[in-house]
């Protein structure tokens, strides 16, 4: 394990999420060297500038513009070259387009850098957790995807809204695929130990079957919501990408909804990449934690597998 503030991590991809990223990690005290790689180097070195100015200003940090050659060495590659979601597409629009950059990209990358975790980012995030996988040829453990993570997020932010505690004190998971058929898992929800289905609403009369309906409504629709007002996500996915990060560098075996591929949970009989609670660390991700799911969310995790098994037979991989 690298020592506190010497880790290594090279971000592939200097737009929006991979600058935003990286000026995330600067905060985190456990990195010391980020490489930025962009098929437009110009961008990547604008903005390992900028960065690097204000690294001046918190803690010592190098950072600089690349080849794949300056990944050597890498403890983490974050992944989040592709094109962007436009206002009205989903993700899995973006697959083929996607898939053909990381079929293209990664060898390249991980030949100066093998025992690297590969963190993927781009979009849709679950099959190209699954092609990064095939390609790579590295064990499953390490190479994970953003995931859940920030739908997770938004999952406990909607409820705090909602029940008036801090998003901190709610323990709550989205699992499934990052998208529109995503499982936000009410029934194991819970607030100080007390299962969300028993905690007093502050709004009397609450019909709990329209407030579920409506949480998970607004988690599902939060990033096209954000895109059709800014054109992009960012800041709420670099931060997910350091909270990630800092558990495999600091090996604190956390646990966090990566998508990582599965087979056999949940009788699913074939080999597909969504994301369940993971404990993760140095090594990438340690072990998976199934959910004891209600029948209705264990039959949609099921359906959001099928739904990504579906595309992935349509790739040439």
């Amino acid at each position: 394990m690298p020592k506190q503030g010497t880790a290594k991590v090279a971000i592939i991809g200097a737009g929006h999420v991979g600058a935003t990223t990286a000026f995330s990690l600067l905060f985190s005290g456990v990195v010391g060297e980020i490489v930025l790689v962009d098929i437009n180097r110009s961008k990547a070195e604008g903005e390992a500038m900028d960065l690097s100015h204000a690294a001046t200003l918190i803690r010592p940090v190098r950072i600089v513009a690349g080849e794949p050659a300056d990944c050597r060495g890498a403890d983490i590659l974050i992944f989040t070259a592709g094109a962007n979601q436009r206002p009205g597409e989903t993700r899995l629009d973006l697959v083929h387009r996607n898939t053909k950059l990381v079929k293209e990209t990664l060898p390249e990358v991980i030949r100066y850098c093998p025992d690297t975790v590969i963190l993927m980012v781009t979009n849709p995030v679950d099959i190209l957790t699954y092609v990064a996988w095939k390609v790579s040829g590295f064990p499953v453990s390490r190479v994970l995807g953003s995931g859940t993570v920030l739908d997770s997020a938004r999952f406990r932010h909607l409820l705090s809204l909602r029940v008036g505690v801090d998003p901190r004190n709610i323990h709550a998971y989205v699992i499934g695929e990052h998208g529109d058929t995503e499982v936000p898992v009410f029934t194991l929800a819970n607030i100080a130990g007390i299962w969300l289905e028993e905690f007093p609403l502050p709004q009397a009369k609450v019909d709990r079957d329209l407030f579920k309906s409506d949480v998970s409504h607004q988690v599902r629709e939060a990033a096209y919501d954000i895109i059709q007002r800014k054109g992009y996500t960012s800041y709420g996915v670099a931060l997910a990408l350091t909270r990630i990060s800092e558990a495999i560098l600091r090996d604190e075996r956390r646990v966090l909804t990566v998508s990582t591929v599965i087979e056999g949970l949940y009788d699913i009989n074939y080999k597909v990449a969504l994301s369940l609670p993971c404990i993760v660390g140095r090594e990438g991700r340690i072990k998976v934690l199934p959910l004891p799911l209600a029948p209705g969310e264990k039959l949609a995790f099921q359906r959001s597998a099928e739904t990504l098994r579906e595309v992935i037979e349509t790739l040439e991989i």
